[in-house]
């Protein structure tokens, strides 16, 4: 009732007020005659809508005011990314202080907003340019057109430092870039020299490769692809192994002509004709650079040279056959394989005096012989070396045994510890003869059936050798067994006295003597199986085997090469003729 006084009041004449509307609803009531009750209920209503109509418009102003505060924090979180995106912590065109109301808040920071934005357009199109070139060399590395493809740029992360980066991989790939363009230009320019050595085309070779590896090509429009270079790699080391397979093949040309040469005495003036061919005969691959020195005509024509020298020198065929028969001679030598080489040389002689062969027909047997020949001899290697390492061991074997039985080997005598230290390793060495002998065996047996023959050794079956060995070596350990038990028997009563009586305590000896059996050399230069210290076995006077007496199992299975032969089901034919 005091708002309808106040109203009431009002001095603003022809306003509709809130009051002016309470006064005439108040003359309404009065001739109406409402009751004061339902007068009080009326005004309450009205002040109740009044309150409503005040809410919503408070509610509409927060709304507005959370609108706005969240664009002001929107646009601070967009700062702050844009801050964050382009690594800078601080930016000259945001206010310091943030006071004031929320629209001149937003008023404040939308130029540095504004700004940023274009920083970041800016910064994003630099980072897209180094990265195309960047993705551009990469391409040209590996030869792809990865190159064209559309930039993707990273927004969170445009700071200088990130650009910085991208500068730095593309000036290592810029070098990369030139360096595989040098080296490119390198191989381009080997291939040129191999390819004047050699006489080919260049052209051809080269753009074989890729066609942009012409002449004609900008130097920055080459390939510098990784398939690039392997295939100019691969390219320069065929070229440089035609090259050293050429100049092998000319040089062997030149020696077969200037071995033509001196043969027959040729003159000087036909052999100036040639000089182009015999001068690189003692040239380096690296060294010859001239040219066509290696062209294939200039090899055909050294080639129909030998051929025709080849043809006039029968002349000298006896000298030249028995050259090559002294070289099968010393073959078969180092294999330990024996040949009858009278028969062969007489033989040899029969051939040339008769006419009935070719010169150069008998040559080349005499070559396919010794081509056998070394064949042979490598089949037998491995063999020969075990028994090399066989025949070693049982030298030592044999020095051990006599050194065990020198009672003075303890001595405090000048070189004591060095035959000590020796006999340490012979130890050792001698421990390994069973298995060295069993794999020699093995490696016998086995190349007697690849080879259907017989595994000769001087003349005499190795299998003969090594089961004679491995005999005698079983009844030295017989006998050894046999003396030790023998021993035990002797020395029994003496144990049996001591329990009974007590026991003196003796020096236990320094060493326990061990005789072995095997190869050793007897002062000699051949080597023979041996037992004991002189080398082998043999019978006492009194009918007995005496183990200090020599016996060489070596000669012993070759007592006669027949008789030797007859223990094995075939023979090793002995080459003899060409």
């Amino acid at each position: 009732m005091a708002l309808a006084a106040a109203e009431v009041q009002n001095p603003l004449l022809g306003e509709t007020t809130c009051g002016t509307l309470l006064h005439q609803l108040q003359k309404i009531w009065d001739e109406v005659g409402e009751s004061d009750e339902e007068r009080d209920k009326m005004l309450l209503q009205i002040e109740q809508e009044c309150l409503d109509v005040y809410k919503r418009k408070v509610d509409q102003a927060t709304k507005s005011r959370a609108h706005l505060l969240q664009a002001l924090a929107d646009a601070k979180l967009e700062l702050s990314t844009l801050l964050a995106s382009l690594g800078e912590k601080t930016f000259v065109g945001i206010p310091e202080k943030t006071s004031g109301t929320i629209n001149e808040q937003l008023a404040a920071i939308a130029p540095a907003l504004e700004q940023l934005w274009k920083k970041k357009d800016e910064r994003i199109k630099e980072i897209s340019d180094v990265q195309a070139q960047i993705q551009k060399i990469c391409g040209e590395i590996a030869g792809s057109s990865a190159g064209n493809q559309a930039v993707n740029v990273d927004v969170s992360d445009l700071s200088l430092k990130k650009l910085d980066e991208f500068h730095d991989q593309l000036q290592e790939l810029q070098k990369e870039k030139s360096d595989r363009l040098q080296k490119v230009l390198e191989l381009v320019s080997t291939v040129h020299d191999l390819c004047a050595v050699l006489g080919i085309d260049f052209y051809s070779t080269v753009t074989e490769v890729h066609p942009s590896l012409n002449d004609a090509t900008d130097v920055q429009s080459k390939s510098i692809s990784n398939d690039t270079l392997a295939r100019l790699a691969k390219t320069v080391v065929a070229l440089k192994e035609d090259k050293k397979q050429r100049l092998q093949k000319l040089q062997e040309l030149a020696t077969q002509l200037i071995d033509l040469w001196n043969l027959m005495d040729t003159s000087e003036e036909e052999q100036h004709l040639f000089d182009h061919v015999t001068c690189n005969i003692s040239a380096s691959v690296d060294e010859l650079n001239v040219p066509g020195a290696l062209a294939q005509d200039l090899i055909e024509q050294a080639e129909v040279e030998v051929e025709r020298l080849d043809k006039l020198k029968s002349s000298k065929m006896k000298e030249i056959a028995f050259k090559r028969q002294g070289e099968l001679e010393e073959i078969f030598a180092r294999a330990h394989i024996e040949i009858d080489t009278q028969a062969a040389r007489e033989k040899i002689l029969a051939l040339i005096d008769s006419g009935n062969v070719e010169p150069s027909e008998l040559l080349a047997d005499m070559d396919n012989q010794i081509v056998k020949a070394k064949e042979e001899a490598l089949s037998r290697k491995e063999i020969l070396d075990k028994v090399e390492k066989w025949m070693s061991a049982c030298e030592e074997e044999s020095w051990l045994d006599d050194y065990n039985r020198d009672d003075n080997r303890y001595n405090a005598s000048r070189g004591a510890h060095l035959n000590l230290k020796r006999a340490e390793k012979a130890r050792i060495l001698v421990n390994k003869i069973p298995a060295l002998v069993d794999t020699l065996v093995a490696k016998t047996r086995a190349w007697e059936e690849d080879h259907e023959l017989t595994f000769m050794y001087d003349g005499v079956p190795l299998l003969a050798m090594l089961d004679e060995y491995a005999m005698l070596r079983h009844e030295r350990e017989e006998e050894k067994r046999r003396l030790k038990d023998q021993k035990k028997i002797q020395e029994q009563p003496t144990t049996e006295h001591e329990a009974a009586f007590g026991s003196r305590s003796s020096p236990r000896p320094a060493s326990i003597t061990k005789k072995v059996a095997g190869p050793r050399a007897n002062g000699t230069p051949n080597r023979r199986l041996s037992l004991n210290q002189n080398g082998g076995r043999s019978m006492s006077k009194d009918g007995k085997r005496d183990n200090h007496k020599s016996l060489s199992p070596l000669k012993h299975a070759a007592i006669g090469k027949e008789d030797a032969a007859s223990r094995v089901s075939g023979t090793e034919p002995a080459p003899t003729t060409p």
